[in-house]
Parts: C-alpha cells; structure tokens; sequence
C-alpha cells in the first residue's frame, strides 16, 4: 500500500510539473503581448493624378517618416543642418566656392544634396578629419532608405511649398489602379525574418555599421564591435541585458563621444519579440 501510495504522489508531481511546464510555453509563446510593428518603408504608391497640395502632403510624410530625415536634420543633437529654408537658400549655395556638384537650379540642387549629399556639406557638418569635404549623409536613393525618383520630388515640393516659392517637380499623373477583388486589404506586415531584414526594416543601417549588412552609417556607434563591449558597459548588466536596453531604451547609456535623442525611442511599439531576437543575436555574435 506504501508503495502504491507513494507513486501516486509521484503522479501527482509529475502531473503538476507538466502543467506548469505547458502553462509558462503557452505564455512565452500567447501570453506576452506581440507588438504588430508598423509596415516596412515601402515605395509611396501613387493613386492616380495628383494634386499639388496631396503630393506636397506625400513628401511631408516621407520627410518625417520612410526617408528617416529628422533623425539627424533637427534641433536635438545637432548632427545636421536644419532644412526649413532649405528651398529658398539652395541657389545661394549653387554659388559657393566650395559648391562642387553640377546642379543649376534650386530644384536641381535639392534632388543632387539627397542623392549625392557630399556635392556640398555645410560648414560644420562633414565627418571628421574631411574638412567639411565629406558628408556623413547616405545617398537617400540607395540602402535601406530607397526613395524612389517619385518620392523625392515630392520631398522637394515639400522643401518649396514650405519656403513659400513655386513648385517645379512634375506633378504625377495617369489613371487609378484598380481596386483590390473584393475590397481585400492589404496583408499584415510580416516580421522580419533574418537579422539583415530587421537591421534594414528598422533603419540601423541608415546610422550604424551593424553585422552582416555591408551599407554602414557613422552617426552612431560601431556596432560591430558591440559583442565584445556590452559585457562591461554597465556594471551589474549582461551583455544581452545592455543591448535590449539600448533598444528599447537608447538614452539609458549613452556612448562617450555621441549625442542623446538621436536614437529614436520608440522602438520598443515597432519591433516584435522575434526581430529583436534577431538583432540582439547578430550583435552578440550567436546562431
């Protein structure tokens, strides 16, 4: 009877353990909330012809969002010169001595500054050690920012629209396209699922040099040496502990030698428990 008795309890151990053990899995897996990120920069899409005031309204959304302009070009941290005017001094800057790019119009010399950024570096803001000769700026055509040829003029009637002077980028123009069969919406976006997708799909690129993914910028810090500092950042911190925080919470440490505010510190509503695994992976270096 003892015996019997005792692998009953047995049982019942055994039991209790594996409900606790289904009962943690399904809450790592349904119980933590999932934050669904926002979609991906993706190309604007141009719903037919357009109003001067709509396409003006476009490229104030690029500006603020997909071309990622005010992570830099604004009053926190001073990496960049501030754009408002920009419109109205660009044929000032045309006729600089130091102006080395071929534009002959302000128009011309907005669309060049975005694609060819180091045509013209105002005084203060080129890297270090170039003298104002090169600038820190990537091309806003290439990378992880993409714009297309569309999006920057829009960006540019913004610039102009904003400086009170006419807007000269073509307007687009041509038919609707259809409407999806059934009224379907689009699909959700789908988490990224590779380090370099979550890297470009969330803009590191556009200021880090990160693992894996050759475009690099250099407004931030070197992250890929970040595996063999994270340890030793923050006493009392893990290596994994360090790089979550400064995720989700990049003015928590700040690198000596930059800025705060810059980071944006919303990532933490964007990113999905899967991507950031993704990214904090890469950067320690582990499979």
């Amino acid at each position: 009877m003892e015996g019997n008795k005792n692998i009953t309890e047995l049982g019942k151990i055994l039991g209790y353990a594996l409900v606790i053990m289904f009962a943690f899995v399904g809450f790592t897996k349904f119980g933590i909330p999932l934050v669904i990120p926002e979609a991906p920069p993706v190309e604007e899409k141009i719903t037919g012809a357009m109003t001067k005031e709509q396409f003006v309204a476009m490229g104030d959304k690029i500006f603020h969002g997909k071309g990622t302009c005010t992570l830099c070009h604004s009053p926190v941290g001073g990496r960049a010169p501030l754009l408002d005017g920009v419109a109205t001094r660009a044929p000032e800057r045309i006729k600089d001595p130091r102006y080395k790019g071929k534009a002959k119009s302000g128009e011309e010399y907005i669309r060049e500054s975005m694609m060819e950024p180091s045509a013209y570096v105002v005084a203060g803001f080129g890297k270090p050690g170039t003298n104002d000769s090169v600038s820190p700026m990537p091309q806003i055509n290439k990378g992880s920012i993409g714009l297309s040829d569309v999006e920057i003029n829009s960006v540019i009637a913004y610039f102009q629209n904003a400086g009170g002077i006419p807007v000269t980028v073509p307007l687009p123009t041509g038919a609707a396209p259809a409407p999806a069969a059934g009224g379907a919406e689009a699909a959700a976006p789908k988490p990224a699922a590779t380090a370099a997708e979550a890297f470009n799909k969330f803009g590191c690129v556009t200021c880090h040099k990160v693992p894996g993914v050759e475009e690099a910028g250099e407004l931030g810090p070197d992250l890929t040496k970040v595996a063999k500092l994270a340890g030793s950042r923050k006493p009392g911190y893990s290596a994994q502990e360090y790089v979550i925080e400064s995720i989700l919470k990049p003015n928590a440490y700040v690198v000596k030698g930059f800025d705060p505010d810059i980071m944006p510190g919303d990532l933490g509503d964007k990113i999905t428990m899967s991507e950031m695994n993704l990214i904090v992976n890469a950067l320690l270096g582990k499979k």
